[in-house]
Protein backbone atom coordinates (compact mmCIF):
# COMPACT_ATOMS: atom_id res chain seq x y z
CA UNK A 1 0.00 0.00 0.00
CA UNK A 2 1.37 3.39 -1.09
CA UNK A 3 2.08 5.68 1.87
CA UNK A 4 -0.16 8.84 1.88
CA UNK A 5 1.43 11.91 0.37
CA UNK A 6 2.33 14.49 3.03
CA UNK A 7 2.50 18.37 1.94
CA UNK A 8 5.56 19.88 3.29
CA UNK A 9 7.58 23.36 3.26
CA UNK A 10 11.16 22.40 4.55
CA UNK A 11 12.53 19.36 4.99
CA UNK A 12 15.58 18.98 6.37
CA UNK A 13 17.76 15.65 5.32
CA UNK A 14 20.07 14.12 8.10
CA UNK A 15 22.40 10.89 8.51
CA UNK A 16 21.62 10.37 12.15
CA UNK A 17 18.51 11.11 14.61
CA UNK A 18 19.67 14.63 17.10
CA UNK A 19 21.85 16.03 13.81
CA UNK A 20 19.33 18.20 12.90
CA UNK A 21 18.74 18.86 16.67
CA UNK A 22 22.60 20.14 16.97
CA UNK A 23 22.28 22.22 13.53
CA UNK A 24 19.20 23.53 12.25
CA UNK A 25 16.61 22.55 15.36
CA UNK A 26 16.36 25.94 16.19
CA UNK A 27 15.38 26.86 12.38
CA UNK A 28 12.64 24.45 12.17
CA UNK A 29 11.18 25.38 15.49
CA UNK A 30 11.04 29.20 14.27
CA UNK A 31 10.14 28.03 11.15
CA UNK A 32 7.15 25.74 12.25
CA UNK A 33 6.04 28.73 14.66
CA UNK A 34 5.52 30.86 11.31
CA UNK A 35 3.07 28.22 9.73
CA UNK A 36 5.38 26.81 8.13
CA UNK A 37 5.16 22.09 7.77
CA UNK A 38 8.48 20.88 8.35
CA UNK A 39 10.00 17.74 8.42
CA UNK A 40 12.99 15.63 9.11
CA UNK A 41 14.29 12.53 6.94
CA UNK A 42 16.98 10.51 8.95
CA UNK A 43 18.65 7.94 6.90
CA UNK A 44 19.70 5.92 9.77
CA UNK A 45 18.71 5.14 12.83
CA UNK A 46 22.43 5.45 14.51
CA UNK A 47 22.75 1.73 15.08
CA UNK A 48 26.19 2.24 15.08
CA UNK A 49 26.16 4.88 18.15
CA UNK A 50 28.28 3.42 21.18
CA UNK A 51 24.81 3.98 23.16
CA UNK A 52 21.38 2.79 22.85
CA UNK A 53 20.09 0.87 19.95
CA UNK A 54 17.97 1.75 16.67
CA UNK A 55 14.57 1.27 18.70
CA UNK A 56 15.89 3.76 21.68
CA UNK A 57 16.94 6.07 19.38
CA UNK A 58 13.64 6.12 16.96
CA UNK A 59 11.61 6.73 20.43
CA UNK A 60 13.72 9.38 21.08
CA UNK A 61 13.48 10.65 17.48
CA UNK A 62 9.95 11.11 17.95
CA UNK A 63 9.90 13.00 21.43
CA UNK A 64 12.64 15.69 19.64
CA UNK A 65 10.07 15.72 16.70
CA UNK A 66 7.54 16.73 18.75
CA UNK A 67 9.56 19.57 20.43
CA UNK A 68 10.76 20.50 17.16
CA UNK A 69 7.07 20.98 16.22
CA UNK A 70 7.47 18.95 13.37
CA UNK A 71 4.66 17.90 10.98
CA UNK A 72 6.36 14.69 9.97
CA UNK A 73 9.48 12.66 10.84
CA UNK A 74 10.46 9.22 8.90
CA UNK A 75 13.50 6.97 8.79
CA UNK A 76 15.03 5.15 5.58
CA UNK A 77 16.46 2.93 7.99
CA UNK A 78 20.13 2.61 5.78
CA UNK A 79 23.39 1.36 7.79
CA UNK A 80 24.64 3.27 9.94
CA UNK A 81 28.54 4.30 9.41
CA UNK A 82 28.14 2.41 5.95
CA UNK A 83 25.98 4.90 4.23
CA UNK A 84 26.89 4.73 0.55
CA UNK A 85 25.88 7.22 -2.91
CA UNK A 86 24.39 4.34 -4.91
CA UNK A 87 21.52 5.23 -7.43
CA UNK A 88 19.19 3.11 -4.93
CA UNK A 89 19.69 4.85 -2.07
CA UNK A 90 19.13 8.23 -4.28
CA UNK A 91 16.20 7.04 -5.57
CA UNK A 92 14.82 6.08 -2.02
CA UNK A 93 15.24 9.65 -0.85
CA UNK A 94 14.03 11.17 -4.19
CA UNK A 95 11.20 8.93 -4.07
CA UNK A 96 10.35 10.50 -0.22
CA UNK A 97 10.50 14.42 -2.02
CA UNK A 98 8.64 13.51 -4.45
CA UNK A 99 5.36 12.64 -1.82
CA UNK A 100 6.45 15.06 0.41
CA UNK A 101 7.03 18.31 -2.02
CA UNK A 102 9.10 20.27 0.13
CA UNK A 103 9.87 23.94 -1.13
CA UNK A 104 13.29 24.05 0.60
CA UNK A 105 15.38 21.20 1.69
CA UNK A 106 18.43 21.84 4.47
CA UNK A 107 21.14 19.65 4.25
CA UNK A 108 24.30 18.72 6.04
CA UNK A 109 27.56 21.18 4.81
CA UNK A 110 29.47 19.33 2.04
CA UNK A 111 32.46 18.57 4.47
CA UNK A 112 32.12 16.88 7.72
CA UNK A 113 34.20 14.86 9.71
CA UNK A 114 32.11 11.97 10.00
CA UNK A 115 31.66 10.40 6.14
CA UNK A 116 27.75 9.34 6.77
CA UNK A 117 27.21 13.39 6.59
CA UNK A 118 29.03 13.71 3.94
CA UNK A 119 27.32 11.23 2.05
CA UNK A 120 24.07 12.37 3.39
CA UNK A 121 24.33 15.98 1.48
CA UNK A 122 25.66 14.30 -1.73
CA UNK A 123 22.44 11.76 -1.66
CA UNK A 124 20.16 14.57 -0.42
CA UNK A 125 21.26 16.90 -3.01
CA UNK A 126 21.30 14.15 -5.91
CA UNK A 127 18.02 13.01 -4.83
CA UNK A 128 16.74 16.61 -4.55
CA UNK A 129 17.78 16.23 -8.88
CA UNK A 130 16.31 13.44 -9.68
CA UNK A 131 12.69 13.76 -8.04
CA UNK A 132 12.36 16.22 -11.16
CA UNK A 133 13.18 14.09 -13.94
CA UNK A 134 9.79 12.47 -15.45
CA UNK A 135 10.82 9.52 -16.98
CA UNK A 136 12.17 8.01 -13.15
CA UNK A 137 9.20 6.19 -11.91
CA UNK A 138 8.24 6.16 -7.90
CA UNK A 139 4.79 6.16 -7.96
CA UNK A 140 4.28 10.19 -7.53
CA UNK A 141 4.61 13.26 -10.21
CA UNK A 142 7.36 14.89 -10.37
CA UNK A 143 8.60 17.40 -8.31
CA UNK A 144 11.82 19.57 -7.18
CA UNK A 145 12.55 22.02 -4.39
CA UNK A 146 12.83 25.26 -5.28
CA UNK A 147 16.41 25.75 -2.81
CA UNK A 148 18.69 23.71 -1.24
CA UNK A 149 20.49 24.85 2.20
CA UNK A 150 23.44 23.63 3.94
CA UNK A 151 23.76 23.95 7.36
CA UNK A 152 27.29 24.26 8.28
CA UNK A 153 27.37 24.72 12.00
CA UNK A 154 30.29 22.34 12.66
CA UNK A 155 32.20 24.04 9.13
CA UNK A 156 34.45 26.36 9.02
CA UNK A 157 33.01 28.48 6.37
CA UNK A 158 31.71 32.27 6.29
CA UNK A 159 27.57 31.80 6.52
CA UNK A 160 25.57 32.76 3.72
CA UNK A 161 22.84 33.99 6.11
CA UNK A 162 22.37 33.44 9.72
CA UNK A 163 18.96 33.07 11.58
CA UNK A 164 18.34 34.55 14.78
CA UNK A 165 17.07 31.60 17.19
CA UNK A 166 17.04 33.60 20.35
CA UNK A 167 13.59 32.65 21.11
CA UNK A 168 13.96 28.88 20.17
CA UNK A 169 17.40 27.84 21.49
CA UNK A 170 16.02 26.65 24.96
CA UNK A 171 13.48 24.64 22.94
CA UNK A 172 16.09 23.52 20.56
CA UNK A 173 18.34 22.05 23.54
CA UNK A 174 15.29 20.39 25.51
CA UNK A 175 14.66 18.44 21.45
CA UNK A 176 18.52 17.70 21.39
CA UNK A 177 18.89 16.08 25.07
CA UNK A 178 15.45 14.08 24.44
CA UNK A 179 18.08 11.96 23.25
CA UNK A 180 18.88 10.27 26.60
CA UNK A 181 20.84 7.56 25.78
CA UNK A 182 23.01 9.59 23.93
CA UNK A 183 23.44 12.93 26.18
CA UNK A 184 22.45 11.99 29.50
CA UNK A 185 24.49 10.75 32.23
CA UNK A 186 25.43 7.36 32.18
CA UNK A 187 28.44 5.13 32.97
CA UNK A 188 28.49 3.65 29.99
CA UNK A 189 31.17 5.48 27.86
CA UNK A 190 31.06 7.97 30.38
CA UNK A 191 34.52 9.38 28.98
CA UNK A 192 33.18 10.02 25.75
CA UNK A 193 29.86 12.11 26.44
CA UNK A 194 30.05 15.16 28.14
CA UNK A 195 27.21 15.52 30.43
CA UNK A 196 24.11 17.87 29.66
CA UNK A 197 25.36 20.93 31.15
CA UNK A 198 28.32 21.03 29.04
CA UNK A 199 26.97 20.27 26.10
CA UNK A 200 24.60 23.25 26.51
CA UNK A 201 27.35 25.35 27.17
CA UNK A 202 29.34 24.16 23.98
CA UNK A 203 26.48 24.51 21.60
CA UNK A 204 25.62 27.92 23.42
CA UNK A 205 29.14 29.09 22.64
CA UNK A 206 28.51 28.08 19.26
CA UNK A 207 25.21 30.04 18.72
CA UNK A 208 26.73 32.96 20.17
CA UNK A 209 29.12 33.24 17.88
CA UNK A 210 26.97 33.37 15.35
CA UNK A 211 23.94 35.19 17.01
CA UNK A 212 26.97 37.92 17.15
CA UNK A 213 27.34 38.42 13.77
CA UNK A 214 23.76 39.26 12.87
CA UNK A 215 23.72 41.42 16.04
CA UNK A 216 21.36 39.03 18.15
CA UNK A 217 21.56 36.38 21.43
CA UNK A 218 21.84 33.06 19.37
CA UNK A 219 22.01 32.24 15.49
CA UNK A 220 22.07 29.38 13.41
CA UNK A 221 24.46 29.29 10.01
CA UNK A 222 23.56 28.27 6.90
CA UNK A 223 25.29 28.48 3.10
CA UNK A 224 23.87 28.14 0.04
CA UNK A 225 25.84 27.38 -3.50
CA UNK A 226 23.58 30.22 -5.32
CA UNK A 227 23.82 33.81 -5.25
CA UNK A 228 20.58 35.45 -3.29
CA UNK A 229 18.64 37.32 -5.00
CA UNK A 230 17.23 40.46 -2.72
CA UNK A 231 14.33 42.53 -4.70
CA UNK A 232 14.37 45.24 -1.85
CA UNK A 233 17.78 46.27 -0.43
CA UNK A 234 15.74 48.63 2.12
CA UNK A 235 14.77 45.47 3.74
CA UNK A 236 17.51 43.57 4.34
CA UNK A 237 17.94 41.67 7.60
CA UNK A 238 20.86 43.05 9.21
CA UNK A 239 21.95 46.71 9.94
CA UNK A 240 25.60 48.07 8.86
CA UNK A 241 26.23 49.59 11.92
Amino acid sequence: MAEERVALEILAIAAHPDDVEQTCGGTLIRMAGLGYRTGVLDLTAGEMGTRGDPAIRLREAAEAGRLLGLAWRGNLHLPDGRLENTFEVRLKVAAEIRRLRPRVVILPYWQARHPDHVRACEIGYEACFLAGLRKIETGDPPFRPRNVLYSSLYASVAPTFVVDISEQFDRRMEALLAYRSQYGRREEASELFPDPEEIRERLAGIARYYGNLIGVRYGEPFVTRETLRVDDIVALGSPSF
